[in-house]
């Protein structure tokens, strides 16, 4: 194979920017859209040159299309589960935007149709793929801190208020109809945002090689507002290896996108975990240094070349640092404890 031919289910605001960075890639195509709305696949077809016949009004008709070699889910949250499994039970393999599921429950279904039929299954986390993050891994593979003790991670934004021309904080008007702020769309700031610390998370306790079974989460703050979905939590995550995260993510408070992992002999801090940049800083034992990091391209290109280079090589499993099916059902199992009010 010389190049991988993508298909598109979902063509809103995440779909046109992923499109326009697929399109700078020699190894990839973007063969086919679908969509409902009219206007969005007029849109893409003339803006990407599609082929007119591989334009779809309805989305089974994309999945079945042969010449596909894997389909990107840039649907609303809520709609991820019921199309990922139609991709695995008509064997194409699929990327899926985070959150890849509403549930752990959902990630579990997807993981015992997999076991059936083996197919690529990605979760679009694009941070896992820049060179920032493989950076940060040689560092830890390297022991530079040290034995890990913790790391904080947070992702945040104030959606809910703006300052007026005299400086003073006022409300938005919130439409609660928005996937956000949707119970019933998978809205709330734990699955939108608060899925990609844990992750990173995830993948940090993985260089320790961590039970995922025996994880314990410790003083968890769930903050709903007037909303129906949670605006502001928090949580430890505890390790088997007696690594500890503390996360945080919000709708109502600009947290940023910090992370600072902890070790016995300094620490590793990253200003932008999620969309990346240019160095890296080290702290040890009291001496400061900031890492150069070639950053060429952006998180949609670096997760492209990742994602076509196993479709051409007909693997069916991501390779590390890449999200893979247990990371997404490790990932959602902590999701579920963190928003369930009764754990």
């Amino acid at each position: 194979m010389e190049q991988v031919n993508w298909g598109i289910i979902g063509l809103g605001n995440i779909a046109l920017k992923f499109s326009e960075n697929l399109v700078k890639h020699k190894n990839s195509r973007l063969f086919a859209i679908a969509s409902k709305d009219k206007s969005k696949l007029d849109r893409f077809q003339n803006q990407f040159s599609i082929n007119s016949k591989k334009c779809f009004s309805n989305y089974e008709d994309l999945i079945d299309c042969k010449e596909l070699d894997i389909i990107y889910i840039a649907l609303p949250n809520a709609l991820h589960f019921e199309w990922v499994k139609e991709c695995i039970n008509r064997k194409k393999n699929v990327l899926v935007e985070k959150p890849a599921t509403l549930n752990y429950s959902q990630a579990k279904t997807i993981n015992t149709l997999l076991e059936k039929k083996p197919v690529l299954f990605a979760e679009a986390m694009q941070y896992r793929y820049l060179p920032q993050t493989q950076k940060v891994i040689n560092l830890l593979r390297d022991n530079t801190i040290g034995d890990l003790v913790s790391i904080n991670s947070s992702f945040g934004s104030n959606l809910l208020s703006k300052k007026n021309i005299f400086g003073f904080e006022k409300e938005k008007k919130i439409n609660i109809e928005n996937r956000l702020f949707n119970k019933n769309l998978g809205g709330g700031a734990i699955l939108d945002l608060g899925c990609y610390p844990v992750s990173f998370s995830i993948l940090i306790a993985a260089l320790q090689n961590a039970d995922y079974e025996k994880i314990k989460i410790n003083n968890k703050v769930v903050n709903k507002g007037a909303y129906e979905v949670d605006i502001d939590a928090s949580l430890e995550i505890e390790f088997d290896t007696k690594f500890k995260a503390f996360i945080s993510t919000s709708f109502k408070k600009d947290l940023g996108k910090k992370t600072e992992i902890i070790g016995k002999k300094g620490k590793i801090t990253i200003e932008d975990t999620w969309h990346g940049g240019h160095s890296v800083t080290t702290l040890i034992e009291g001496v400061k240094k900031d890492l150069f990091i070639n950053f060429e391209k952006n998180a949609y290109s670096y997760q492209i070349e990742a994602i076509e280079k196993m479709i051409i090589e007909n693997k069916k499993v991501l390779d590390f640092p890449g999200m893979t099916i247990k990371d997404t059902l490790t990932n959602m199992k902590i999701l579920d404890m963190w928003k369930n009010e009764h754990e």
